[in-house]
């Protein structure tokens, strides 16, 4: 298993100023072999990526990982970067090529904005990682500590996982997963490979809705695709979160109707505001604006009716 020199190499930075029962904080874990109720799953656990390969983007990132998985040599992970570009995804998508069915015996998932303590660093995490691992038959014995949310965690608390994670490297491997890299002090910095989980491009983002689009069968039009993409922002949880709210309010998912289901005004509403306020006067340009406010209010009401 390769030390910190093979960490020291493996850094991805590009910014540098950037209980062992599941918690659920919007990211449930799917296990793979126990399917969820379709019906009710919401789609952004239902069409999160189950293996590494069905990872949206990020493809350097991803594809170095898997080769240090398969080698056996994986390093501590400090996955950073915003909401909903695949950082989660990618260690479940890790976690689940290492141990299959063996999942849940060998990892434990903490989400830090819950458990942030230094109580969980000197008891759960540590009971967990001092526990002699078993293969079961798996393709690795070091056993994983996730870590979501890292950057909620307290100072004491870092400093005390620092310790923990020096002691038992011989056989647990941590993944530290935040949004804010610069609330990680150096100290656990220093001991991770880095990597940057940058805003999703258009391109995958959309190739990724289109998957979903065929799946569900749903009718969705060029604009109405254009608009998911747009208002997402490179957030694949986010788009996932509008198409899916959409559809229950509109059986065609037109741009009309993403932008009134999310509160967004139309760009052609914005269009003619701006017209307004260059070409009349104050008083009746705002009588305007309050006259189209109080129509997009209206028909959102009709929409979720």
């Amino acid at each position: 298993m390769a030390e910190a020199e093979t960490v020291s190499l493996m850094d991805f930075d590009e910014d540098e100023n950037q209980n062992l029962k599941p918690k659920d904080n919007g990211k449930n874990v799917i296990v793979s072999g126990t399917p969820p109720d379709i019906k009710a799953s919401p789609w952004v656990e239902k069409y999160r990526p189950q293996s590494l390969a069905d990872v949206a983007a990020h493809r350097d990132i991803v594809d170095t990982i898997d080769r240090l998985t398969s080698e056996n040599r994986l390093p501590h992970l400090l996955l950073y970067g915003p909401p909903g570009t695949g950082k989660t995804s990618t260690i479940l998508a890790v976690a689940r090529k290492l141990y299959g069915a063996q999942y849940h015996n060998m990892i434990l998932e903490l989400n830090a904005s819950d458990d942030r303590g230094i109580d969980v660093v000197r008891q759960q995490i540590q009971d967990f990682a001092s526990t002699q691992s078993f293969s079961f038959g798996v393709k690795a014995s070091v056993k994983l500590v996730l870590l979501d949310e890292a950057d909620a965690m307290t100072k004491d608390a870092q400093f005390a996982l620092r310790r923990v994670i020096e002691k038992y490297t011989k056989n647990t491997r941590f993944a530290l997963i935040c949004n804010q890299v610069n609330k990680i002090i150096p100290a656990l910095q220093s001991r991770c490979t880095r990597f940057r989980f940058a805003p999703l491009e258009p391109v995958h983002v959309t190739e990724r809705l289109k998957h979903v689009i065929e799946a569900e069968g749903l009718d969705v039009t060029e604009g109405g695709l254009a608009a998911l993409v747009r208002l997402c922002n490179g957030d694949m949880r986010k788009a996932l979160n509008i198409l899916q709210s959409t559809h229950m309010a509109s059986q065609q998912i037109t741009e009309e109707a993403v932008y009134l289901c999310t509160g967004n005004p139309l760009p052609k509403d914005i269009e003619q505001i701006s017209y307004w306020l260059l070409n009349e006067s104050f008083a009746d340009s705002f009588k305007r604006i309050q006259n189209l406010s109080f129509i997009i209010r209206l028909v959102l009401f009709v929409l979720l009716l």
